[in-house]
């Protein structure tokens, strides 16, 4: 049985979309299709402040794009002040409290050598009100969601060889926005045998608000729940 999931392929130390594989045990053929691209924004300022951490009391991470951003700010700093950030600025991002949100974006905190505060967050506006709430805090916006240039392309492609897929999983509301009016030319009439599925409430929310039954949304943005999830929708009479 085949699934479309709108995202782009990770692979994991075992050289394989973790989604892909949780799926394929239960014997479920999933194609993913990436629906959003993302375009850095104000590096040259955000390369500053990381530049003083004297001026802050911590670093707040929502996203693991937001750590690729830093990454392209450390890049710019090795090339032109040598192994600035090695020598001295990571020790003194971590003499301080550095928050994240979400599993994915403490790992890349990780491997740029920081240490994270505490626990995971799992939602950035509980954690930004939990923040402001006992401090002041400056934030900077150093990406945007843009459309992915293959959306038509890819699933027009998709469609002429696979058919129609017997669930699609949403990974956000902007990839929703940009992909429902090319997926509901492909399915047609059709699209009503479509389990739509969504990675989290908020993504679950953006569906029924385009009018589009939600057959299954994820208990966590994981690839195990995803897979337990689509499983028991694709079932007769299955529910999630």
């Amino acid at each position: 049985m085949k699934v479309l999931l709108l995202k782009d392929g990770k692979e994991d130390d075992c050289g394989q979309d973790p989604y892909i594989r949780e799926l394929g045990l239960y014997g479920l053929e999933a194609t993913l299709i990436p629906v959003l691209s993302f375009e850095f924004l104000s590096l040259p300022s955000f390369s500053e402040k990381l530049s003083h951490p004297e001026d802050y009391g911590g670093l707040i991470f929502t996203s693991p794009r937001a750590v690729e951003a830093a990454e392209l700010c450390l890049e710019k700093n090795n090339k032109t002040e040598g192994e600035v950030w090695e020598r001295s600025l990571k020790e003194k991002w971590n003499a301080k409290s550095v928050y994240v949100v979400g599993n994915a974006t403490a790992s890349l905190v990780s491997k740029i050598g920081l240490d994270t505060e505490g626990e995971t967050c799992g939602n950035a506006e509980k954690l930004a009100e939990y923040i402001c709430s006992r401090i002041a805090m400056e934030s900077i916006t150093v990406y945007q969601t843009i459309p992915h240039p293959g959306i038509q392309g890819n699933l027009n492609s998709y469609y002429s060889q696979q058919g129609v897929p017997a669930s699609i999983t949403f990974f956000s509301p902007s990839g929703l926005t940009y992909s429902l009016k090319h997926i509901q030319e492909l399915s047609g009439d059709n699209i009503d045998q479509i389990k739509f599925a969504a990675i989290g409430p908020t993504t679950a929310r953006a569906l029924a608000a385009q009018g589009l039954p939600v057959s299954c949304t994820a208990e966590s943005p994981t690839p195990q729940a995803l897979a337990t999830g689509i499983r028991k929708a694709l079932q007769p009479h299955g529910c999630c």
